[in-house]
């Protein structure tokens, strides 16, 4: 069975939809939660479903390239298959996504490749997509690479903008597809059930 790690840097709802998921039907093993900070909500998440964790802080190492590379070999060491980044707002260097090619996926609030990319997190993607008229938005997960969001897109969910939307009430909607299909995709990895091609990825 593939082993996962997952990174969260918040309250950890897609964590936790994960967690959810592989506790209705046991499709990987949760390794480790990675968290950017002590004291949020993904921690709590972790502790209650007894799933070990550690907090790779910023200010606790010189530079990211020391975090990234001491992070690297407690995954190694932890034998994990993919990394899942579920909320996950830190800066990630080019060496560790080459370490880890094809093995690292996001979830980002927005049908990529619209309202993407560097500044593009949270509430700031919604508030976009609203003062630019779009009708349509949703939630993508995608193979990770050297470009924010610019990796193989893997599956999209879309959903409709409503008349009198905010950026809280849009984003509480896709967040509620984020939660099925972050751990869809995830399950289909760790069954080998994604293929990816170039920039081509085909879901078996």
């Amino acid at each position: 069975m593939k082993r996962i790690a997952v990174f969260a840097s918040g309250g950890g709802t897609d964590f936790q939809s994960v967690i959810d998921a592989n506790e209705r039907e046991k499709f990987c093993e949760i390794a480790i939660l990675v968290a950017s900070k002590n004291n949020i909500g993904a921690i709590a998440r972790a502790e209650k479903h007894e799933i070990p964790y550690a907090v790779f802080a910023k200010e606790s190492y010189p530079d990211l390239e020391t975090l990234y590379a001491e992070l690297g070999r407690r995954l190694n060491s932890l034998e994990v298959d993919y990394i899942v980044l579920a909320g996950w707002l830190k800066i990630i260097p080019d060496s560790f996504i080459k370490a880890f090619e094809d093995r690292i996926i996001n979830i980002h609030p927005s049908l990529i490749p619209s309202f993407c990319g560097a500044g593009y997190y949270g509430l700031k993607v919604h508030r976009a997509v609203l003062e630019y008229g779009a009708k349509i938005s949703g939630c993508t997960v995608h193979f990770v690479n050297e470009v924010p969001d610019g990796g193989a897109i893997i599956a999209q969910t879309a959903v409709e903008v409503e008349e009198g939307d905010t950026p809280e009430t849009l984003q509480a909607r896709i967040l509620e597809e984020e939660h099925k299909l972050l751990p869809a995709c995830v399950k289909k990895l760790c069954e080998g059930k994604i293929v990816k091609s170039g920039r081509k990825v085909t879901i078996l």
